[in-house]
């Protein structure tokens, strides 16, 4: 079995609690007009090619620090859930918290074994408008409910993400309709505001992709804050 590694990061301190191996996988179906990485989504551009066992050296070299535990992220790390079932497998043989931080595009009976050998589901419900979802993404936003269903069912702890990005996440009715939704659930843990930054831009440049937000400026405090009490509205454990 082997993955295709975009990169690994061994101290990541807002990828789940405590300090965390982050393993970037490389590939993803979404093309989201902020995505940070855009460098991630061929993956045939891997950096590295490494086995779960590997993988889990570099993890174990180290564990002294990396307390909190592993994340994997992406990309979409769901489009290799045979190589992170392997992972997890020897993860939690060895006592270690794992978490998926995913789109929840993909849905079938691998991805639930994996979500079975998974303590923390990081998940990035990032429109709850299917039509603005798509412009956004360019995939469909149901295979994501569905996703959030499924670990509702399952009663999977889940940190939900949501990018505030001006003119595109940030109207109201859109944040009252995504609380609403999200409220529903007593799995979800916590819900991080992230607002959306430009710190991308020369990876974009440098792919030589058309950058469709170039001159969308951050959200300011005041729309921050407006999230916030919309969220908060709802019960929502921001």
């Amino acid at each position: 079995m082997q993955g295709y590694i975009h990169s690994i990061e061994t101290f990541g301190t807002k990828d789940g609690p405590g300090i965390r191996f982050v393993l970037f996988m490389q590939g993803c179906p979404l093309r989201c007009l902020y995505c940070h990485n855009p460098d991630t989504w061929k993956k045939a551009d891997a950096k590295f090619i490494m086995s779960p066992q590997e993988v889990f050296h570099e993890l174990d070299k180290v564990k002294n620090f990396v307390r909190g535990g592993i994340t994997v992220s992406g990309g979409e790390p769901m489009m290799q859930p045979e190589f992170v079932l392997d992972l997890f497998k020897i993860c939690k043989a060895a006592g270690i918290h794992t978490a998926i931080d995913t789109s929840g595009i993909y849905l079938n009976e691998t991805v639930k074994e994996v979500l079975s050998y998974t303590d923390l589901v990081l998940l990035d419900i990032k429109q709850i408008n299917p039509d603005k979802y798509k412009v956004l993404t360019s995939q469909q936003l149901k295979p994501t409910l569905e996703f959030m269903d499924y670990l509702h069912t399952i009663n999977k702890p889940v940190w939900l993400r949501y990018v505030l990005v001006p003119n595109f996440t940030n109207e109201d009715a859109d944040l009252e309709k995504w609380a609403e939704y999200v409220s529903r659930f007593h799995n979800v843990e916590r819900v991080d505001i992230l607002p959306f930054h430009q710190m991308a831009v020369h990876k974009w440049e440098n792919l030589d992709v058309d950058y469709k937000l170039k001159d969308v400026n951050p959200p300011t405090k005041e729309q921050i804050e407006k999230a916030k009490i919309i969220f908060i509205s709802y019960g929502l454990p921001i």
